[in-house]
């Protein structure tokens, strides 16, 4: 016997469903937002490294400037 709505066991499902949906979403919001981090992170890291790497080749171009010099016979 109908009663012209779609009764109580639809209502569930559609609850369970919604609820199941809204967890998936947080869920791949969630990793979305932790990926967004790490690659902000790796970045800052990459930067760094950069940095340290130039600034270590800039000493050791200063070392060798100075060898050189000390090396020059003078006039």
């Amino acid at each position: 016997m109908a009663n012209g709505n779609n009764g109580v066991f639809s209502d569930l499902f559609n609850a369970v469903g919604n609820t199941t949906q809204n967890v998936a979403d947080t869920v791949v919001d969630g990793a979305s937002n932790a990926t967004s981090a790490a690659q902000t992170y790796v970045n800052l890291c990459l930067n760094i490294a950069t940095g340290a790497v130039s600034a270590g080749l800039k000493v050791v171009e200063g070392i060798a400037s100075g060898i050189s010099s000390a090396l020059t016979p003078k006039q």
